[in-house]
């Protein structure tokens, strides 16, 4: 029967070697505590409360780049939503496929025109996710990432395995004691052996002061072991207010306080990211309107889960919320000295910069475009109304379709009988006559 596998260390394409990088920013700061050997109220230096305050800290100034991208990518997004709304509307109902083909288009030079595209952001929501459930991971696997928490488990865990017919004595006691995230089914029945030391450290971890006093008097050989083995890691958890943050929020209790206060700086935090949010037509987007709708009930959503879970992920959330209130504060201000021209003016530097990088001249795009076959041109949809508006000196409006004709050169001037402006063929015989030219 193959070894069972209990989710400890993420050890996942992507997550784990996130993972991983977290857990050594982790240990660290563990380590880094312990060289301080005085309490502060009688909780220990290294403790994992303050770790998690001190690593999350750490963590979120790690991806304020990412946090100021993003903020970039939806200021320029509400400035564009107008622009696409009207592009939207002037197709509205219309399937046929040359409809279809100049709303990709116009939407594309809208794109191109803020220097920017349509992936911008999801790019950056694609790098931050894999962060965030990493955080997540290492948070709720501490034991798996920090080698001294891990060494004080694995006397309990050793303890356990020493004595015989442990993993149905594990399963029972898993059912009795109400703990739940692992899969209890699948180790019911199973030999000595068969239950990594992992896995009952696995289990342990979720033990808290109450589940560890019925944890040895399931295993009365070694009661006496596992009351002195538990003392330690009761202490590393403790938190100010004589919390423990193995424990669960109560009503009874201060811990109360927790997913309170959790709920609270949630609501915060949305109230002032959506103020750095200046766009003038956010009443009229639906997108903007479901956010608002998220941003009450995530909190509230959150607040309720909070009294399900450990203090130490309430925690999390509290100094999450607080840390991010402090950038988001600071962000407001500096995006209120960006204008949208000034980040047009970058992303398209950037652009030119990439382009360069691949060989290509970004001054003479259209020239090498204008070296391609009309009839491939007619086959193939042209990438954007803004490249052939270039050529032909004519300006698009996206949102009313109107059209400001110059001078094209003497090779357009001469040719009267030149298909109708802004079809494919007319786009063709515009890139036939400047080739020739």
């Amino acid at each position: 029967m193959s070894e069972l596998v209990f989710l400890t260390k993420e050890d996942g394409l992507i997550m784990g070697p996130i993972s991983r990088v977290l857990g050594w920013i982790l240990n660290g700061i563990y380590e880094f505590l312990t060289l301080f050997t005085e309490n502060v109220n009688g909780i220990g230096m290294a403790n994992i409360a303050l770790c998690i305050i001190l690593f999350t800290i750490v963590v979120k100034m790690l991806m304020l780049p990412l946090t100021i991208k993003q903020q970039k990518s939806t200021k320029l997004s509400s400035q564009m939503s107008p622009e696409l709304t009207a592009i939207n509307e002037k197709y509205k109902g219309k399937t046929d496929e040359a409809s279809r083909r100049k709303m990709q288009m116009e939407t594309q030079a809208v794109y191109e025109k803020y220097g920017t595209n349509p992936m911008a952001g999801c790019l950056t929501l694609l790098i931050s996710l894999p962060i965030l459930f990493a955080l997540y991971r290492v948070i709720y696997a501490i034991p798996a990432y920090i080698n001294d928490v891990y060494d004080m488990y694995k006397l309990a865990s050793d303890a356990i395995r020493g004595v015989e017919g442990y993993a149905e004595t594990l399963a029972t006691f898993v059912k009795d004691a109400g703990i739940t995230g692992l899969p209890v089914e699948k180790f019911v029945g199973y030999d000595i052996g068969q239950l990594t030391e992992l896995n009952v450290i696995d289990i342990l971890s979720k033990c808290n002061e109450e589940t560890w006093a019925t944890l040895a008097n399931a295993f009365p050989s070694i009661s006496g072991q596992l009351t002195s083995y538990s003392e330690p890691i009761l202490r590393v958890h403790k938190f100010v207010g004589g919390l423990n943050i193995l424990n669960n929020p109560s009503w009874k209790s201060i811990s109360v306080l927790i997913p309170i206060l959790s709920t609270a700086f949630q609501f915060l935090q949305t109230k002032i990211s959506m103020a750095g949010n200046k766009n003038k037509n956010a009443k009229d987007d639906p997108a903007m309107a479901s956010m608002k709708s998220m941003n009450i009930f995530l909190p509230i959503m959150s607040g309720f889960i909070c009294f399900m879970m450990p203090i130490g992920a309430g925690l999390y959330w509290i100094i999450s919320s607080v840390v991010q209130i402090v950038q988001q504060i600071f962000i407001n201000r500096y995006m209120d000295k960006i204008t949208v021209e000034e980040l047009i003016e970058k992303n398209q530097a950037k652009r030119a910069k990439k382009l360069k990088k691949m060989g290509i001249d970004s001054g003479n795009k259209m020239a090498q475009v204008a070296k391609t076959s009309t009839k491939s041109i007619e086959v193939e949809e042209p990438k954007s109304t803004k490249d052939y508006a270039n050529l032909s000196g004519k300006k698009y409006d996206t949102a009313s379709d109107t059209k400001e004709t110059s001078d094209v050169g003497d090779a357009e001037e001469k040719n009267n009988d030149a298909p109708v402006s802004g079809s494919i063929s007319g786009y063709a015989n515009i890139l036939k006559n400047r080739n020739l030219k």
